[in-house]
């Protein structure tokens, strides 16, 4: 399987409080739900990307509360923008890796089995980037192959990942599923509410 990657160095601005420490409805904060949930689909080492509430992160995710222990690395300067963060990720993984499964902390109700076709259908293809999609919108996580690293190492910090995904965007897989989760994308107070909290 594949490494994945969280980011959770954001400053939620919008939400007032980390969203990485938001709690499911099951109570478990948003960044250990999500790195349970890329465990259970068998993702070989799981990386936690934070910001300035690195140590409240890592706390979240102690050695023994998952199956897997992810490890922690701190952006230490986060307003760079999202793609610094995916880049220090990168930075974290084996030499060796094929590819990488990337989500945002803020979308915390994606199954394992979405991971699961992601990957699969990554290896089924060698597109260089899968995404899970319903209908016309595409959700999280996304698999990048390794060929893009460079392309988003060179990436405008600015405009992010995003430029390297519309320079490929006749190639990306969507992979359709019924995993509403995948989209679900918790920014507001108002979106968390939705959740049932």
């Amino acid at each position: 399987m594949l490494p994945g990657v969280i980011l959770a160095a954001g400053d939620s601005t919008r939400m007032g409080f980390p969203k990485a420490l938001l709690l499911t409805r099951d109570g478990r904060p948003f960044v250990a739900a999500i790195a349970a949930t890329f465990a259970r689909a068998g993702l070989t080492g799981i990386f936690v990307v934070t910001g300035r509430d690195h140590e409240r992160i890592a706390d979240a995710l102690s050695p023994g509360a998952l199956p897997v222990t992810p490890q922690v690395v701190r952006n230490l300067d986060p307003s760079r923008g999202q793609l610094s963060s995916l880049l220090i990720g990168i930075d974290q993984l084996p030499a060796d890796a094929p590819a990488v499964v990337v989500t945002l902390v803020d979308v915390p109700l994606m199954t394992a089995e979405t991971v699961r076709l992601v990957v699969s259908e990554w290896r089924r293809t060698g597109a260089p980037i899968v995404r899970p999609a319903i209908g016309e919108r595409h959700g999280h996580p996304v698999v990048f192959d390794r060929r893009l690293f460079q392309e988003l190492r060179q990436a405008p910090l600015d405009v992010g990942a995003k430029a390297v995904v519309r320079a490929h965007a006749a190639e990306i897989v969507n992979v359709q599923v019924t995993d509403t989760g995948c989209l679900v994308d918790v920014d507001t107070p108002a979106d968390y509410e939705t959740l049932g909290h």
